[in-house]
């Protein structure tokens, strides 16, 4: 939202200033995707494929590549599908940064659309450089099984969808 401030001098036109900036948003959102992007280029350059590094008992780092969307969505296409998650994550940020600006003083709002924003922007960064995404987090029940592996890009879109909801469940409470 823009506020107008007194004139410099007669006949200046109006100045306005921004009573809030997208500039947070997107150092943060900068952030997560170079974090996003170190821990894949480490884990793509210390581990061969499938290679698993337990940590825990009930938690590994390993390699694997993901050509689809979550949970391996479309993973065993003939890969079309690259470029319409490319497209898909293309959009979202486009869409996060018109949010973001329209709304840039709600603050828990405009934080969950950077985490969903840094995430589609790291994920479409490996299906560009390598047609794939790359996941290494690996957490796991023994006698349940394992849940598919992830990484930083999935952790922002996960929490800040979480986010967007109850940012807007407490606008619904308010109302």
């Amino acid at each position: 939202m823009a506020t107008k401030t007194k004139k410099a001098s007669p006949g200046a036109k109006p100045v306005y200033q921004s009573s809030a900036s997208l500039f947070p948003w997107l150092g943060l959102a900068m952030i997560l995707v170079l974090l996003d992007q170190v821990t894949k280029l480490t884990v793509e350059r210390t581990f061969a494929y499938a290679e698993t590094l337990p940590i825990t008992s009930f938690f590994n780092l390993i390699k694997v590549y993901n050509p689809g969307a979550a949970f391996s969505f479309l993973g065993d296409a003939s890969g079309w599908q690259r470029w319409l998650f490319l497209g898909i994550a293309i959009g979202a940020v486009g869409f996060c940064l018109y949010m973001m600006k329209k709304n840039a003083s709600q603050r828990l709002f405009c934080f969950a659309l950077a985490l969903i924003m840094a995430g589609a922007i790291g994920n479409g960064i490996d299906r560009v450089v390598h047609g794939h995404v790359i996941d290494f987090l690996d957490f796991y029940w023994k006698g349940i099984g394992h849940f598919p592996a992830f990484n930083i890009a999935d952790i922002g879109i996960s929490v800040g969808a979480f986010l967007f909801v109850l940012d807007e469940l407490r606008r619904v409470n308010k109302s």
